[in-house]
């Protein structure tokens, strides 16, 4: 069931013109959206919404405005990254310039307003309050994200509410306006923002894992890449709380130095998480969150067989990823 809903997700993205002149200007942001992805928060939201309603298809232009947003803070983080690829294509600030990429993206947040306006009158209030929180979270996840870069010493709590923010709450706010939308009851609008929030935690701390421990060609990177960037993940973290003398300062050292061959660098800080248990610890984690996910879905008021398409799609995306 729900293949079918991504198409309408692609005519409705493609549909949107987002405005016409200066080109310049729109022209940056129809090509992100064009870019493509696996489109999994509005796909979430109609999901969501499908649990209660049969005509799905009514609510595809305000699911499209969750990612319009997700674009946003796309177009605006490879900025900050100074990413030059994004899906494979140039960034917006590599195409064009920097100056023209943060403009798009404001006009993008902009647009995204425009479209959730179109939200009936008596949830308009309710879903712009929540979609605020949400946004507000996404931005602090960024900060946060950025801060760790220079900070020493990051705890494992302190990083799953770095990812919880820059990247669940999204996919939880994506799943309750499907349910809002579709006047479900507020404990299931709770329960399945929930669901998302813990997905999405499982989804990044699965990336981490899969960056070392996982199959390069299948997934898509390249296998080390966080550990060449020296980028504070989960593994990371953990390794640093648990290594000792000759470790951690083979650990420390690999980090400060500026000289390095990068497969040898891969190979020896890996080395360092086998010896210290690092990858079961992470899986643990991932199950944790995942099965805690899963356990929300239980609680909505609503058939199992109803629930078959959002659990068949995770369960999908979770198995996509592995």
């Amino acid at each position: 069931m729900n293949n079918s809903y991504l198409p309408w997700i692609e005519a409705e993205i493609k549909k949107q013109k987002f405005g016409s002149a200066p080109s310049s200007l729109y022209d940056p942001i129809r090509y992100i959206m064009g870019l493509g992805g696996k489109r999994l928060r509005p796909l979430l939201t109609v999901l969501s919404y499908s649990l209660y309603k049969k005509n799905a298809k009514r609510i595809i232009p305000l699911a499209t405005a969750v990612e319009a947003f997700h674009n946003f803070t796309l177009l605006h983080d490879d900025i900050m990254d100074n990413a030059p690829l994004r899906r494979g294509s140039k960034t917006v600030h590599e195409k064009w310039n920097v100056n023209t990429a943060i403009l798009a993206g404001d006009v993008m947040l902009v647009k995204v307003y425009d479209q959730l306006l179109k939200v009936e009158k008596d949830l308009l209030k309710d879903v712009l309050s929540k979609f605020n929180a949400c946004a507000a979270e996404v931005c602090e996840g960024q900060q946060w994200d950025m801060e760790f870069e220079t900070m020493n010493s990051v705890s494992e709590e302190q990083y799953i509410q770095m990812i919880k923010q820059k990247t669940a709450v999204l996919l939880g706010f994506s799943l309750e306006l499907g349910a809002m939308l579709a006047h479900a009851p507020v404990k299931d609008q709770k329960a399945l923002r929930n669901f998302g929030v813990d997905i999405g935690i499982g989804f990044q701390l699965k990336d981490d894992w899969l960056d070392v421990f996982g199959d390069g060609e299948k997934f898509g990177k390249q296998v080390g890449g966080d550990i060449i960037a020296n980028k504070k993940t989960f593994l990371l973290i953990n390794a640093l709380e648990k290594a000792r003398g000759k470790d951690k300062k083979e650990l420390t050292h690999l980090l400060t130095t500026t000289q390095f061959d990068k497969k040898k660098k891969v190979e020896a800080v890996t080395a360092i998480y086998n010896r210290h248990g690092v990858s079961g610890h992470t899986e643990t984690k991932i199950n944790f969150y995942f099965k805690r996910g899963l356990s929300h879905l239980n609680k909505l008021n609503v058939s199992e067989g109803k629930k078959a398409d959002l659990r068949k799609y995770t369960l999908n995306l979770i198995d996509r990823i592995s």
